[in-house]
């Protein structure tokens, strides 16, 4: 009789095992309900927990005695002015820490250095990854790693410049390297600052839809629909994927146990005997486009989303199955996409990839990245970025990946930036026995990592300090041999001498 009663919006704890294989009654909000022969089911999403995580269950794993019935007044729920937020959900506070951010730094008088701050910016529709920052705010370290061995500080010291020279030492004060200080050469660039906290946020409604980028939903179309995972399990080549969120196949496909996917022109079909029959027409073994990469068995081939179009709209389609923050857009004219495989007697399989505008305003690199989950956790998605950065270096430009990331997208690529700019830090020689010197600008032309990701990530690792008149980055024992045992884990490496790209300049073309 109880059971009877739950209807959707309500909110109640729901039984669940954690990574540690334990129970847990974590509050949950009951966003569909299904009778299946006469058997009830009740589709959850876990309150503060990620999408992915949603599923059925039954009436046994709900605690009906803590039961929260919607609010009358909340049938038409808005945030920010939007419609389509969660029924009932209450706002959250924004912590006054979060407010106060835009405070500038004070800049001590001793300083002589000239400071080129970047200044705030009109706001970009859009919402939190975009914000106006401050010098300062752009700047904050993440407080939300409670991992890391190094604890974050908040250095209570200016902001560096990109072109002031930062001296490198160990923290015991002994001078390991030293490399007299050239001014960076500076790039057009606007200041984007990157609030990292905000691209964490995986259900933060923009104010209005984004005016510039490529695939990035604006979150205004977050219906009842679109929040629910709509296939149950898709057969990719040898594995068998369960998908993670919404993805707008065709309706009637929904309701298949299992969705058949040609793994090599990503065509999908109903069963299994659809796929026998289309395999003995396709041709393909490879993906469409040119390889441009090839090093062991990984491969990495450039298609263009205005010639393959089939192709470019399957992939999108599969992507959305494990991307929430990106919206599809079937118009994939604008958009390259790199297709990263795995070669083997049977052909190259693909093992993830990342899509970029053939034009960005914003200096994107990326617009979406993705490895699928069989190949997760192996150091691909490293890989796939630093290629990503391979091509810029190519380019002569720096590049960002568009906002907002993912959990997991923000994890991979502040790992990546970390590694790679500690990577040269600690290679740097000492010369005439003085500190070696680098700046911002410096590294970024190396890496070709955007300055505002360099500085967020020197702040986040907690490297940046203020001494005797200059700015030092302290390598800390701790960093150093974090750093050591991550670098001897990283296998997979990108070989420049095995990329084989030409940029093309597509401003210069009438049509994509």
């Amino acid at each position: 009789e109880a059971e009877g009663e739950i209807i959707e919006g309500c909110r109640l704890p729901v039984l669940r095992r954690n990574q540690d294989n334990e129970d847990e009654w974590p509050l949950a909000e009951i966003l569909s309900v299904k009778d299946i022969s006469g058997r009830k089911l009740f589709y959850v999403h876990y309150i503060d927990f990620n999408k992915r995580l949603d599923e059925w269950v039954t009436h046994e794993r709900l605690d009906l005695k803590k039961i929260q019935f919607p609010k009358k007044e909340a049938k038409t729920p808005t945030k920010n002015g939007l419609p389509g937020s969660r029924p009932g959900s209450p706002e959250r506070e924004v912590p006054a820490s979060a407010q106060a951010s835009g405070k500038t730094l004070p800049i001590p008088v001793q300083i002589t250095l000239r400071f080129n701050l970047p200044k705030e910016r009109e706001a970009i529709p859009g919402g939190e990854p975009d914000q106006p920052l401050s010098s300062s705010s752009c700047l904050q370290p993440n407080h939300r790693s409670t991992k890391r061995k190094v604890e974050v500080v908040s250095p209570a010291t200016p902001v560096p410049s990109e072109t002031a020279p930062a001296s490198v030492f160990p923290q015991n004060g002994s001078a390991r390297r030293a490399v007299a200080a050239q001014p960076g050469r500076k790039r057009k660039s606007n200041c984007l600052g990157t609030d990292e906290d905000s691209q964490d946020s995986s259900d933060g409604i923009p104010s209005a839809p984004r005016m510039t980028g490529s695939l990035v939903s604006d979150r205004s179309h977050d219906d009842i629909v679109t929040r629910m995972k709509n296939i149950e399990c898709i057969e990719l080549g040898r594995h068998r994927l369960k998908p993670w969120y919404f993805s707008p196949y065709p309706q009637e496909l929904t309701t298949l146990p299992v969705l058949y996917l040609c793994e090599f022109c990503l065509k999908y079909g109903r069963s299994l005997k659809c796929l026998q029959r289309h395999l003995t027409k396709c041709d393909l073994r490879h993906p469409p486009g040119n390889e441009i990469y090839r090093k062991g068995t990984i491969s990495f081939f450039e298609i263009d989303g205005r010639k393959n179009k089939s192709y470019s709209q399957n992939l999108c389609l599969l992507a959305k199955c494990f991307l929430d923050h990106k919206t599809l857009y079937y118009d994939t004219d604008p958009f390259l996409f790199y297709v990263m495989t795995e070669y083997d007697c049977k052909g190259f399989h693909i093992v993830g990839y990342f899509s970029k505008e053939k034009e960005s305003t914003e200096d994107y690199n990326v617009a979406c990245i993705l490895t699928l989950p069989p190949y997760q956790r192996r150091g691909y998605g490293k890989l796939l970025i630093e290629f990503s950065y391979e091509l810029s270096k190519v380019e002569g430009k720096t590049g960002t990946p568009e906002k907002p990331l993912s959990d997991l997208g923000l994890l991979s690529y502040r790992s990546y930036w970390s590694q790679t700019i500690l990577e040269i830090l600690m290679g740097l020689k000492s010369e005439s026995g003085e500190r070696p010197q680098i700046t911002i600008n410096e590294i970024s032309e190396i890496t070709s990592i955007k300055k505002e990701d360099v500085i967020s990530t020197l702040q986040y690792l907690n490297l940046i300090n203020y001494y005797k008149g200059q700015y030092i980055l302290t390598l800390s024992e701790d960093i150093v041999d974090g750093h050591e045992r991550a670098m001897l884990k990283r296998l997979l490496r990108i070989d420049s001498k095995c990329l084989h790209f030409t940029p093309k300049d597509w401003s210069k073309r009438g049509k994509w």
